[in-house]
């Protein structure tokens, strides 16, 4: 389903009906495979591409050249409850040229510009710009 959503000049969606978007914005030029659910008011740049299986939910602002591998999940809740009423909507901010690995989760965090996400990593702290991390919880990768 794709509800109420603001999508750029030649956005690749190839599998419609496979999908999951509701009052988004997509950038142009960017991809996004199936099985993938993008929640209100996430926004996504251009050129990205977002692999399939993948949950961006609330909160979630996506720059521009972004890699999102198969099946990453988006948190923006620190402490989940069943009850609701005390919640508190916790943002995640990706800035440019980030790559992030497949089966990644990925808390309410800063990941700056440049930096890299190995695949199945636990990202719980903000990532520096130009560094890679890996490893649940995700830890600077040293060369």
């Amino acid at each position: 389903m794709i509800k109420d959503c603001k999508i750029g000049n030649n956005v690749k969606i190839p599998y419609p009906d496979l999908v999951n978007l509701y009052e988004c914005k997509i950038g142009g030029n960017t991809f996004i495979g199936p099985f993938v659910e993008i929640q209100q008011g996430v926004k996504i740049g251009s050129y990205c591409k977002i692999e399939s299986h993948t949950f961006i939910c609330s909160g979630v602002i996506i720059g521009d050249n972004v890699f999102i591998g198969h099946g990453v999940i988006f948190t923006n809740d620190k402490y989940p409850r069943v009850n609701n009423k005390d919640w508190t909507l916790l943002k995640t901010k990706v800035e440019n040229n980030v790559s992030i690995g497949s089966n990644s989760t990925i808390l309410s965090v800063t990941l700056g510009k440049n930096c890299l996400i190995g695949a199945g990593s636990v990202v719980t702290k903000d990532v520096i710009q130009y560094t890679k991390v890996v490893g649940n919880p995700a830890k600077l990768l040293k060369e």
